[in-house]
């Protein structure tokens, strides 16, 4: 199969689709791969690099777009990108639909199978490509809202761990997932003291055996989210529901209880967000206020350390690109793990998640396949 690799165009992202080494790992198995000329610079991988990797280097995305059987991406296609997809080629990127109805026509239309990291499960139901870009994430929210806290930046001027005869900030996690542990283990590591919510009382067990009573559990309900709105410095908002917009949990009613130029970091941004007040902003410019509340709102946070999260994100997501470089579609018939991560295909909408956020019809993505095959 002919792969090809286009460079990112979003704003200020770094990240790749394949990294040099997972280019080797598809020329060893048989697999041509076509990448864009100066893909690879944000990690520090120049053409050559690639070329010593087994590459051919494309001129620009339109041959790469033109070309390719399948196209590797990070983050999901800009309106520039998805008009070049075509009838019967595989998208393997992240897409975020449900928030993006404009996005979604433009998959459907190009006739296209678009494959999401975000819903590609693995037989324990967790999502293992988005687990990496998860941990990136969380880590980077709490460097985000240290900056944030700034007096230059329109923060509260406070330091996350306090300094001796000083309280440090407190912090509250909404969500006790991925990003979420990995938001609280970076708070409680810089002296911060941290309060983690979750709606499920055996992840908060296990929360609590895993910080050792370094850290405050609450069950997540409205009262308790309010009450701890009130004294939080910093919440991170780091809920998930696979597929699915993310749930509003502070709405802008909270924002006048909080503490002015307190900081909202809403990991669930490209969810669609947790946070009422909640919009997309970029390492341009990744802040905004309102009603006296510092809101980080980056869609693309990993994007700020590309060498580490495409590495990660490669590591997460090479079985699987293999098996569909391998085998083609047929890959998805197999694997019900990977049929998961289905979220178009031939001009339907295959994740029930998705097609109900969108107020779209479901089609069942094995159907799909099986027709196409035929």
């Amino acid at each position: 199969m002919l792969l090809g690799v286009p460079k990112e165009i979003k704003t200020h992202e770094y990240r790749v689709g394949l990294t040099p080494g997972s280019v080797r790992e598809y020329v060893a198995r048989g697999h041509d791969v076509l990448v864009e000329t100066g893909a690879g610079l944000g990690i520090g991988a120049d053409d050559d690099v690639y070329r010593a990797a087994g590459a051919t280097i494309a001129a620009d995305a339109a041959e790469v777009f033109k070309r390719a059987e399948m196209v590797v991406k990070v983050k999901e296609p800009q309106p520039s990108e998805w008009v070049q997809l075509r009838e019967g080629q595989i998208l393997f990127t992240y897409l975020h639909l449900a928030p993006d109805p404009e996005q979604t026509k433009g998959l459907l239309a190009s006739g296209c199978h678009a494959i999401a990291y975000e819903t590609v499960t693995d037989r324990t139901g967790a999502l293992p490509l988005l687990a990496p870009m998860s941990e990136v994430a969380g880590r980077l929210a709490i460097e985000a809202a240290g900056s944030a806290l700034r007096r230059h930046a329109g923060g509260r001027g406070l330091l996350l761990g306090g300094v001796p005869g000083v309280a440090p900030a407190r912090v509250l996690v909404i969500g006790g997932g991925v990003v979420g542990t990995h938001a609280a283990r970076m708070a409680v590591g810089l002296g911060a003291e941290v309060t983690i919510v979750d709606r499920s009382v055996p992840r908060l067990r296990q929360l609590d055996e895993l910080f050792g009573g370094r850290v405050r559990t609450r069950m997540s309900t409205i009262d308790s989210i309010e009450e701890e709105l009130v004294d939080a410095d910093v919440t991170v908002g780091a809920v998930l529901v696979p597929g699915a917009s993310a749930p509003k949990l502070v709405s802008r009613a909270m924002l006048g209880r909080m503490k002015p130029r307190s900081v909202l970091v809403d990991v669930a941004i490209d969810q669609g967000g947790c946070f009422e007040t909640s919009r997309p902003t970029t390492h341009e410019n990744p802040t905004f206020e309102v009603d006296g509340v510092i809101h980080y709102c980056v869609a693309n946070m990993p994007g700020a350390v590309p060498l580490t999260s495409s590495q990660a994100l490669n590591n997460a997501t090479l079985p699987f690109g293999l098996a569909l470089a391998d085998k083609g579609l047929a890959a998805l018939d197999e694997d019900p793990h990977l049929l998961a991560g289905l979220n178009v295909s031939g001009g339907k909408v295959t994740n029930e998640a998705v097609a109900e956020a969108l107020g779209l019809s479901f089609a069942d993505g094995r159907d799909t396949i099986r027709k196409l095959a035929a």
